[in-house]
């Protein structure tokens, strides 16, 4: 292994959101290695975004999200269940209020 193929294989992992032209949120659309930010983006516009279809590009860092199990669904999300005054059934929604 040469000393280029050394000082990529330690770069962090990244993990990639785009939001498409018609999208109102972000998709993980894949991984990469990069040496910092900025090179991250960069890849991951020249990598994901060939055709033009992104607006707006997240790149975080792997080591920096966090994330739930499958073996604490239940548990995890158990205390939501009870408030239910986050669930639209109290009123009526307008059919022209877009997105809801």
């Amino acid at each position: 292994m040469s000393d280029e193929q050394a000082t990529r294989a330690n770069w962090p992992l990244y993990e990639i959101f785009v939001r498409g032209k018609r999208g109102l949120n972000h998709v993980h659309v894949g991984s990469l290695h990069a040496a910092d930010d900025r090179m991250a983006l960069t890849h991951a516009r020249d990598l994901y975004t060939r055709r033009n279809e992104g607006v707006s590009i997240w790149a975080v860092r792997s080591e920096h999200i966090a994330a739930s199990t499958r073996d604490e669904k239940d548990p995890f999300f158990e205390p939501s269940a009870d408030k239910v005054y986050r669930h639209p059934t109290f009123y009526d929604i307008p059919d022209d209020v877009p997105h809801i």
